[in-house]
């Protein structure tokens, strides 16, 4: 996975580099085909903004926080990118076709009952 952290009126600190990645693992734990993170840092007066674009195989998710603290935001903003990855992970299951449609042994006798 390719971070890529940019701040917009913030210098990005060691500790907010740390925490970024640490919460993007969670983001990855559960779904490892994750091939881009462009994470973005904002500051407008008393506003923290963060947004994320992740870059999927076959598909790219946005998210973006608000929240008064950059910590805060960057914790809404994991759950955010969190949910919308787990829902699109189970699309690419869900879409999956099995070649031979499985019968029930119990409920298919090939008998007409009469």
């Amino acid at each position: 996975m390719n971070l890529n952290l940019t701040g917009n009126h913030l210098e990005i600190t060691p500790a907010i580099r740390d925490y970024v990645v640490a919460k993007l693992d969670r983001v990855t734990r559960h779904f490892d085909h994750v091939i881009d993170v462009n994470v973005v840092l904002s500051v407008d007066k008393l506003r923290q903004k963060v947004e994320a674009n992740l870059h999927l195989r076959g598909k790219d998710i946005h998210a973006e926080s608000v929240e008064a603290d950059m910590y805060a935001a960057i914790d809404a903003l994991a759950d955010k990118l969190d949910r919308q990855v787990l829902k699109a992970k189970e699309k690419r299951v869900d879409g999956r076709h099995d070649p031979a449609p499985k019968r029930d042994a119990g409920l298919w006798t090939g008998e007409t009952g009469g």
